[in-house]
């Protein structure tokens, strides 16, 4: 789960999603996009997780965020989908499950 990669030279280890779980982010995020929900992606691989952050907008705050942290494998679940504010919607120890909360109408509330 942990790829050995150099942060910025130091030779740190950081945690990254692998092409299999890129594939299934990106599946979900293609529909997303043709439906016309989200615009925007960033990647970041840090040392204790990885952080694939969903937005409407790139100058705003990401809508969704799917992260990998493979200390929670063993007990609640590497992966995790967290909305805007914070909420936990979902975690688990399988993607594609977790995943799945995008598969019901999700649509952003303004007050």
């Amino acid at each position: 789960m942990i790829d050995l990669g150099a942060v910025r030279g130091t030779g740190l280890p950081v945690v990254s999603f692998n092409r299999v779980e890129l594939s299934e982010i990106l599946r979900v995020y293609g529909r997303m996009v043709a439906a016309g929900e989200w615009r925007d992606y960033a990647i970041d691989m840090l040392k204790d997780r990885a952080v694939f952050s969903i937005f409407r907008r790139s100058s705003e705050m990401p809508l969704f965020r799917v992260e990998k942290n493979p200390k929670l494998a063993r007990r609640q679940g590497a992966y995790s989908v967290v909305a805007a504010g914070g909420l936990v919607m979902k975690r688990g120890q399988d993607l594609a499950q977790v995943l799945r909360v995008f598969d019901g109408k999700l649509k952003l509330v303004e007050d």
